[in-house]
């Protein structure tokens, strides 16, 4: 997995050189390993969790070794990450399947449908996009743009149409193009989580109502750069409606990259796709274990 070389730097270079500083395994070099760990933005319950787990298999095995104790961070993580039993595919099969893109403005939502729908075009996919967030014309636009890069249809409003509307004429055009995967685009306005609230249930309603055989990923974008103010989006998004998965945008571009673990041991949201550069081929599909490994090697 690329594009993970700061959270590296980050945070396993530091682990390591902290387990060669220490001679034998104390409470200080768990002190310093739980400020490593929530510095690279793992969160300060799931580093709490992490430490004591560390603590109660050092006890139990006999560990002597401050070097032995990176193999344990490594399983453990893994578990923590695996416990919800969550899937880290999109379940897009069988056709039909509507993907609900939800997240506030600036995480990457636009761009992460665009190459969504690339890559699953080039799955052999028919796919179709509704652009449902009509309070921005520049998201209506740039979806349009990243359409016909993709050369996948759009389906469109004016600025300022109804969203519900919009996803409605994209399931009208998914059923009669027969089409495999509608990606609906929602507007991210996050300051009035009621109206939020209301906007998403309409649309779920509509989905609901017109496409009930289609499988829904409800797939919520947010910003790796941002660090716990994600996990914070994550929280209101979590409340208002029922995520199924995170698309985590710019993890190239940031040390804080521990936030993967976080949204999947405290929030027990799966991450399902990353962004990991600009290019069009930039997001790949989340891998728990290659995740880790390119952490952690």
């Amino acid at each position: 997995m690329q594009g993970l070389d700061k959270t590296r730097k980050e945070m396993t270079d530091k682990i390591d050189s902290i387990l060669k500083s220490y001679t034998k395994i104390d409470d200080e070099l768990f002190d310093d390993l739980e400020e490593i760990l929530v510095t690279a933005d793992v969160g300060i319950n799931t580093t709490m969790e992490l430490t004591d787990r560390l603590k109660n298999r050092v006890k139990k095995e006999k560990i002597k070794e401050p070097e032995d104790i990176k193999e344990l961070l490594k399983d453990e993580i893994k578990k923590m990450m695996t416990q919800s039993g969550e899937e880290n595919q999109l379940k897009l099969e069988p056709s039909p399947a509507v993907v609900l893109v939800v997240g506030v403005n600036g995480v990457g939502k636009t761009t992460t449908i665009g190459k969504l729908s690339y890559n699953l075009k080039k799955e052999g996919k028919k796919v179709i996009i509704a652009a449902g967030d009509t309070f921005r014309a520049a998201a209506i636009e740039q979806l349009e743009e990243w359409g016909n890069r993709a050369g996948v249809d759009i389906i469109s409003h004016n600025e300022g149409a109804d969203p519900a509307a919009v996803i409605f004429d994209g399931i009208q055009a998914a059923k009669a193009r027969k089409g495999d995967v509608l990606i609906c685009d929602t507007a991210g306005r996050l300051h009035n989580k009621k109206n939020l609230m209301n906007e998403l249930n309409k649309i779920f309603r509509v989905v609901e109502k017109e496409y009930p055989e289609a499988q829904k990923e409800v797939l919520l974008v947010l910003d790796a750069t941002t660090g716990q103010n994600a996990i914070s989006q994550a929280k209101v998004f979590k409340e208002v409606c029922d995520i199924t998965g995170v698309a985590l945008t710019k993890l190239d571009g940031t040390a804080k990259g521990g936030v993967v673990i976080a949204l999947q041991s405290e929030l027990g949201l799966p991450v399902k796709l990353v962004g990991v550069g600009e290019g069009i081929e930039d997001l790949q599909p989340f891998n728990v274990d290659d995740f880790i490994e390119a952490i952690f090697n």
